[in-house]
Parts: structure tokens; C-alpha cells; sequence
């Protein structure tokens, strides 16, 4: 049976959760301890959905990666790219204010201005040669400054390597979206598309890194776990070590 909410009340039921996550927020004291070695209770379903994702990226990803990025020409995807990005700025910012960082949400609010009306709606990037480089963050690193924990590591089908809290802040990114306010219904596969292309690009643009990690290690699935979680450990300034890993579904 399919439940049918009324926009309005999708959003009620929205803010709803909004103000509850908010709430936790400001009640945690601290930020989460950062984690030491590999807490992986759910391997066995892990390494299924790692055989799963194997098997998309065999049939699907990776040849349609390198069939587009042989065809089309390398700024298609930088441009792709810019515009997924431009359009994840806002919830950027929110996460930003969320992490009470006022200077971040400034310098993403400034660049999200410039590379909008000057960058072409963010096909161009002029905020970085302008000095307002990408500052990165996400509803997960948010849950870590509240002070939740790490949790479990996990992998997602399509998304691939991620742990429970980095799970719970993806979906929430992909709910609380701010920009999908003001977008109207018939223009928003314009940032599904964006995204979709990003990913393609990224996906042939570290194919040689990508297939080392996947294909030619002795245990794909350890590998990608552990360059996984070194990189995010070093991106939430847990630890001081840094992996060049790129995740092969990162959007």
C-alpha cells in the first residue's frame, strides 16, 4: 500500500525531524572520540554488498566510464562536476552553521553567490581562482562534531564504503536538501543528471587507482575499507595519516 503525504505536510513532517536533529545537536557537549582501529561486526553482509557493488562497477560503471570519458571531451565532465557541486553548496552551509563554523557558511555562502551568477549557474568555477576554494563538509561530520560516534564501518549498495554514522548523514543529505525548496519540480534532474555525470567522470578520470584497489588487490573489500576509513578519519581531523584512496561512488 503506497501513503501519499501532501507537500505541506512532507515538509511539517521535515522540519519535524529538522528540529529534533537540531536539538541533539546542541545537547551533545562534545565532539565524538576519535576511533583507532577496524570495528567491522557486519562483515559477511558487508562483503555481499561489496560483491554486489563489484559486479555494478564490472557490467556498468567501469565500462560506461571509459567509453564516455574516450568520447567525450574532459572540461563535459569538469562542468558536470562544478555543477553537482554548486548545487550541494547550500547544504554545505547548513552543515556549516549546524557545526556552529560561521566562517566556513560564509566562505561557502560567498562562493555559492559567485560561481552561481559569475560561474553560469556553476558550470565554471571562478570562486576558486578568486580565493574561495571548496571547504567540504556533510551531515556526517556534523553528528561527529554533536559527538556521535563512529559506529560500525558498513558498506552501502551503489554509495559503497561508509560507516553508521557516515550512513545516517547521507540519507539526511539527501533529504534536507535546502536548494530543492526553491527548484522547480521540472528542473531538478538537471542536478540528477549533473551528479550522475559527475560520478561517470570521476569513475574514468581515477580508473587506474580504482581498479587497483578493486580488481588487483589480494582482498578488495579490506583494502577499500581501510583506505576508506584513513581517509575520513584524516578529512574529520581524527588522525594525522592520509590516503589518497578515491571512493569509486563518491558523487
Amino acid at each position: 500500500m503506497t501513503i501519499y503525504l501532501h507537500p505541506r505536510r512532507l515538509m511539517r513532517h521535515k522540519a519535524t525531524i529538522f528540529a529534533a536533529l537540531l536539538a541533539l545537536g546542541l545537547s551533545a557537549c562534545a565532539p565524538a572520540v576519535s576511533p583507532t582501529g577496524i570495528n567491522d561486526p557486519f562483515e559477511k553482509q558487508n562483503r555481499a554488498t561489496h560483491a554486489l557493488n563489484l559486479k555494478l562497477d564490472t557490467y556498468i560503471l567501469r565500462p560506461l566510464a571509459n567509453k564516455a570519458t574516450h568520447i567525450l571531451p574532459e572540461p563535459v565532465f569538469i562542468g558536470a562536476s562544478n555543477v553537482a557541486n554548486n548545487i550541494g553548496l547550500p547544504g554545505v552551509v547548513a552543515n556549516d552553521l549546524l557545526q556552529a563554523k560561521l566562517g566556513p557558511a560564509v566562505h561557502n555562502t560567498l562562493r555559492f553567490a559567485l560561481n552561481t551568477t559569475i560561474g553560469l549557474g556553476g558550470l565554471f568555477d571562478p570562486a576558486t581562482k578568486m580565493g574561495a576554494a571548496a571547504k567540504e563538509t556533510d551531515f556526517g561530520e556534523t553528528l561527529s562534531v554533536w559527538g556521535v560516534s563512529e559506529g560500525a564501518y558498513i558498506e552501502l549498495p551503489a554509495y559503497g564504503p561508509s560507516t553508521q554514522r557516515d550512513a545516517v548523514g547521507t540519507v539526511v543529505d539527501l533529504v534536507f536538501d535546502p536548494l530543492q525548496l526553491f527548484i522547480p519540480k521540472d528542473k531538478r534532474w538537471i542536478g540528477t543528471f549533473a551528479q550522475i555525470a559527475a560520478r561517470i567522470g570521476d569513475r574514468g578520470r581515477y580508473s587506474e587507482t580504482v581498479d587497483s584497489i578493486l580488481y588487483d588487490s589480494a582482498d578488495g573489500y579490506a583494502q577499500a575499507r581501510l583506505l576508506y576509513l584513513e581517509n575520513r578519519r584524516h578529512t574529520l581531523g581524527q588522525t594525522t595519516a592520509e590516503s589518497e584512496f578515491e571512493d569509486p561512488y563518491a558523487q
